[in-house]
């Protein structure tokens, strides 16, 4: 029973990172669409929010797991 709450709330976070990824590159390429010129400064802001946000999702599973010992 427990393995299945872990296995929930690691999926849950993987989801959310799914989700919020999608809409930093939706939003990105909006932006490069808009102004092509910044498209460097867009691209890097961008794969740092992606980092940020696979990051907050491992911990989010990493936690999850540790609440089966």
């Amino acid at each position: 029973m427990i393995g299945s709450i872990a296995a929930l709330g690691a999926g849950l976070a993987v989801i959310g990172a799914g989700i919020g990824i999608g809409q930093v590159g939706g939003k990105a390429m909006e932006g490069i669409a808009r102004q092509p010129d910044a498209a460097s400064k867009i691209q890097t802001a961008m794969i740092i929010a992606a980092a940020l946000i696979e990051g907050a999702a491992l911990f989010g599973v990493v936690v999850s797991f540790l609440g089966l010992r």
